[in-house]
């Protein structure tokens, strides 16, 4: 039973699968931000374009 506890605590596989996912989680999260942040100028760029040609 010990043995199995200490394998338990030394196996780091799960925490590599966690780790994984936290940065694909923090990678997600820029790339929505920069998406949302990017729509809005060319949002205001095409607003202002459509303005000057009416």
């Amino acid at each position: 039973m010990k043995n199995l506890v200490v394998r338990f605590f030394k196996d780091e596989s799960g925490a590599t699968a966690i780790e994984y996912a936290l940065l694909a989680a923090l990678i997600g999260s820029v790339m929505v931000a920069g998406a949302t942040t990017l729509g809005g100028a060319v949002n205001t760029k095409l607003s202002g374009v459509a303005g000057d040609i009416t």
